[in-house]
């Protein structure tokens, strides 16, 4: 079989986006993973933990960064509601902002579940397909894709009981990007600090391959196969017609088997300013992570053509750091300003209040309960 028989693309690798003028390869690397992309967490974060501490006894805290966001639970460290940030935003945020609702398993007076689900999305106007999601989450887990009430009912009776979750239109655009976004207090213009380019693997089927196949002819696929295929199942056998694009998830994380590409060339004055702009109509945000699908570069450069799916607060990373090219230390020396910068904002927010950040104890159980929550949530795709 030969190795054009096989060739794998990424989501974006053929389409109009024009990656290539990026360098990108259509969403492969020159290296197939970082050597430390799958390291254990907690022997990567270690030095990122040390750092922490250092910071926590100069500025008094060890949970200042809690108050880099005075709105959002947390800061949105951990156990923030996704619903309730997007709520924040004002008219002119909430035209870049997908439509969303929010809504709570055992609903209103005990009604079922998809009728409530159905009042909500009729409430904002929403229909299929739409991506349902747990309101309390992280790192997408509980993210599945829901094209019908069948569909929808399933996913809710897998839910936990009682829980909050969101549902969102589905935005079909094929570009995904995380923007990280930093403004001081006091300051009236703030900074992009990182960009990161998303690509969902994808398989092209030739007809005679098996998806499994064509994942162990891609050395970044195969690389990541132990996260791909237990989730395919049986779905691995298929061979897919010739031609037929098959994307293996849905969420773009890279610990789900997605390619994340540095993409700070793509930082201009005129996505700064759009950035800047969305980002100053949210009461009291400062530092956080606008998770975005967007239709094409070019349109994406010129702070155009892209649509808010998830906003994430002090607890977000610049993602740029997975890109495969991305070298220790700089990931390190990017992870140390983005986590100094939180307690920076932290500290001078509470200078100017004079409020408390949220007790270890307290922030550790609100911890332990998403992580708990998180266990209970449906499959993602």
């Amino acid at each position: 079989m030969s190795n054009g028989a096989l060739t794998v693309k990424h989501q974006l690798g053929q389409n109009q986006l024009g990656q290539t003028q990026l360098g990108l390869g259509g969403g492969k690397s020159s290296k197939t993973v970082s050597f430390f992309e799958f390291w254990p967490g907690f022997v990567f974060y270690l030095p990122v933990a040390v750092f922490w501490i250092i910071q926590a006894i100069r500025h008094r805290s060890i949970t200042l960064p809690s108050l880099a966001n005075p709105l959002i639970e947390t800061g949105g460290l951990c156990g923030e509601s996704k619903t309730d940030i997007l709520d924040l935003a004002g008219p002119t945020t909430r035209a870049w902002i997908a439509p969303y609702a929010g809504m709570s398993t055992l609903g209103h007076q005990g009604a079922p579940d998809l009728a409530v689900a159905h009042a909500a999305m009729a409430a904002q106007g929403l229909t299929y397909p739409l991506v349902a999601k747990p309101d309390m989450s992280c790192n997408g887990v509980g993210v599945r894709v829901v094209r019908d009430d069948a569909a929808l009912a399933d996913y809710l009776r897998a839910f936990p009981r009682a829980c909050r979750l969101q549902l969102q239109k589905l935005v079909t655009d094929e570009g995904e990007a995380g923007i990280f976004y930093i403004r001081h207090p006091g300051e009236t213009q703030g900074r992009i600090t990182s960009v990161t380019l998303k690509f969902p693997p994808v398989v092209v089927g030739d007809g005679r391959s098996s998806i499994r196949e064509l994942i162990r002819a891609d050395a970044r696929l195969e690389a990541v196969s132990n996260l791909l295929l237990p989730k395919l199942g049986a779905q691995a056998a298929r061979v897919p017609d010739e031609g037929e694009r098959v994307q293996l998830v849905f969420v773009g994380n890279h610990c789900r088997g997605s390619t994340f590409k540095d993409g700070r060339m793509m930082i201009t004055e005129a996505l700064q300013a759009r950035i800047d702009e969305i980002a100053r109509d949210i009461p009291e945000f400062y530092f956080g992570r606008f998770d975005v699908r967007f239709s094409s570069l070019a349109a994406l450069r010129q702070g155009e053509g892209f649509s808010i799916i998830e906003l994430n607060g002090a607890g977000s990373e610049p993602t740029h750091i997975w890109d495969p090219d991305t070298d220790i230390r700089e990931a390190y020396a990017t992870q140390f300003f983005h986590y100094g910068e939180a307690f920076r904002i932290g500290a001078a927010i509470r200078a100017r209040d004079g409020g408390q950040a949220y007790g270890a104890v307290k922030l550790w159980r609100l911890w332990q309960h998403q992580k708990n929550l998180m266990a209970r949530y449906p499959a993602n795709d």
